[in-house]
C-alpha cells in the first residue's frame, strides 16, 4: 500500500494518479500511498534541457515546475532564440516548450517575427544553425550592389552591401539585386535609311550607370531592355533625317547630339548615361564602291590642284629671277661663273678664250 520512490539528483518525477497530474518530486526518496495501484511516477532527466512529455501542457498550468524549469509558451508570430550554456541551442516557432534551468545555464530571447526583417549581433551564428536555416532567409548583398526589398509585392527598402535575414511563412520577402558599376551596352546591327535612302548598318555603344534603383526596378520592366530601345529610336530619329555625306563628314557632332537625347530619356530610367559613341558603319557593296570612286576622284583633283600650283609658282619665281637679272647685267654673269663651277666639278670643262668674248667679260666683271 505504501512504495518508496528514488529520485536521483539530476531527476525529475513527474507523478500522476489515476492518469492525471499531480506533482513534481523532487531528488530524495519519497513514500506514496498507493493502496489501489493507480499512482504512476515518470522519471525525467535535467541534464536533457528540454522536458518532453505529452501532458506538457497541464504540467506548466499546474506550475508545479516552479523556477526550476522556463516555459516558452509562443504564439504564431513569435520565434524563441536559445542559448544553452553560452552555445546557440536553436530558434523555435509557435508552440509549448519547457527548458530546465537546474543544470544548464539557459538564455531565451523572444522576438516578434511579424517585423519581417531580422537583425541581431549575432546573426552569423544563428544563420549556421539548422534550425536558422530552416526558419530565416538570408540575403547576401555584395560590394558596388544594392537589392531592393518587396515585402508583400510592395517596395520596403534599399538594401545596401551586408548580409540580412528575414522571417520566413510571416510575410512574402523579395529582393531585386542591381549593379550601380559603369555597364556597357551594345546596340549593334542597326538597319538604318538615311533621307537620301540610302541603307546603312550602324553598331553604336552606349555606357551607362544606375544612379536611382528604385526609379530603375520600378518604371520599367528591365531598365536595360528600356536603354536599348531608347538608344534605338534616338538614332533612327537622327539619321533618318541627314543625308548619307552629311553624316559621313559630321560624325562627332552627331554622336554628341545622339548622346544628348539618350540621357534625357534614360533619366526617367533611373540611368545615367556617362558616354555615347558610334562604333562602325557598314555601307552596302554597290555604295562603298560608288564611295571609293568618289574618293579616288576627289583626291586625284586635289592632287592635280597641287600639282598647278607649284607649277605656276615656279613660272612665277623664275620670271621674278629673269627681270632681276635683266635688270643687272653684273648678277647674270655672276649666275654664269657658278654654272661654270658646277660644271666643272662633275665634268673636264675646256673653256676656250677668244677675243672680246668671254674673257673680255670676265676681266671687266672682276
Amino acid at each position: 500500500m505504501i512504495r518508496s520512490i528514488k529520485i536521483g539528483k539530476y531527476e525529475r518525477g513527474l507523478m500522476f494518479s489515476d492518469q492525471e497530474f499531480r506533482k513534481v518530486l523532487r531528488p530524495g526518496r519519497h513514500w506514496i500511498f498507493d493502496p489501489l495501484f493507480v499512482v504512476k511516477v515518470r522519471t525525467v532527466s535535467v541534464r536533457n534541457v528540454w522536458l518532453a512529455t505529452p501532458d506538457l501542457d497541464v504540467i506548466v498550468r499546474s506550475g508545479s515546475l516552479g523556477d526550476e524549469a522556463r516555459a516558452l509558451d509562443l504564439k504564431d508570430h513569435e520565434r524563441a532564440l536559445v542559448w544553452v550554456d553560452g552555445r546557440f541551442e536553436g530558434v523555435y516557432g509557435g508552440g509549448l516548450r519547457v527548458l530546465w534551468t537546474v543544470f544548464h545555464e539557459v538564455r531565451v530571447q523572444v522576438v516578434d517575427a511579424r517585423e519581417g526583417r531580422f537583425d541581431h549581433p549575432d546573426l552569423a551564428v544563428i544563420l549556421a544553425n539548422e534550425s536558422g536555416k530552416r526558419m530565416l532567409e538570408a540575403i547576401q548583398v555584395e560590394q558596388n550592389e544594392v537589392a531592393l526589398l518587396m515585402v508583400d509585392g510592395r517596395y520596403q527598402d534599399a538594401l545596401r552591401p551586408g548580409r540580412y535575414a528575414f522571417w520566413r511563412g510571416v510575410a512574402r520577402h523579395e529582393t531585386r539585386t542591381v549593379d550601380l558599376r559603369e555597364q556597357v551596352l551594345d546596340v549593334s546591327g542597326q538597319e538604318l535609311m538615311t533621307s537620301d535612302k540610302v541603307t546603312l548598318r550602324l553598331n553604336a555603344v552606349v555606357a551607362y550607370r544606375v544612379v536611382d534603383p528604385v526609379r530603375a526596378l520600378t518604371s520599367v520592366e528591365s531598365y536595360s531592355q528600356a536603354l536599348y530601345r531608347e538608344s534605338q529610336l534616338s538614332l533612327r530619329s537622327v539619321i533618318g533625317a541627314r543625308e548619307l555625306d552629311a553624316f559621313l563628314s559630321d560624325k562627332e557632332k552627331i554622336a554628341v547630339e545622339l548622346a544628348g537625347m539618350i540621357r534625357d530619356r534614360a533619366t526617367a530610367f533611373g540611368l545615367e548615361v556617362v558616354a555615347f559613341g558610334i562604333r562602325d558603319i557598314i555601307l552596302p557593296g554597290e555604295m562603298k564602291t560608288i564611295l571609293n570612286r568618289v574618293t579616288e576622284a576627289r583626291k586625284a583633283a586635289e592632287a592635280d590642284l597641287i600639282t598647278r600650283r607649284e607649277e605656276t609658282a615656279a613660272m612665277r619665281s623664275q620670271a621674278n629671277t629673269a627681270r632681276i637679272f635683266e635688270s643687272n647685267p653684273a648678277l647674270m654673269r655672276l649666275r654664269e661663273l657658278e654654272v661654270l663651277e658646277k660644271v666643272a666639278d662633275k665634268a673636264n670643262l675646256n673653256v676656250v678664250l677668244g677675243e672680246k668674248g668671254l674673257a673680255d667679260r670676265i676681266v671687266k666683271l672682276l
